[in-house]
């Protein structure tokens, strides 16, 4: 089973929107205008995914890196 390490967090400037993508967590691209949404919408996508991928996490916390 993949264990699931981190998210990344960033700014689409053109878009004007946050962005969440992991290369842990495929089909994983979230986005919102802004930043406590996309926190809402990607703990519910990491959620779906990570039981449709089949991956494991133990962490208390997922790490999310800011690009």
């Amino acid at each position: 089973m993949k264990q699931l390490s981190s998210i990344v967090r960033g700014g689409d400037e053109d878009e004007r929107v946050w962005v969440a993508t992991s290369n842990d967590v495929e089909g994983l691209a979230v986005e919102a205008e802004a930043l406590e949404s996309l926190e809402k919408r990607a703990l519910a996508a990491i959620s779906d995914l990570t039981e449709l991928n089949g991956i494991a996490s133990d962490l208390p916390e997922i790490p999310v890196r800011d690009t």
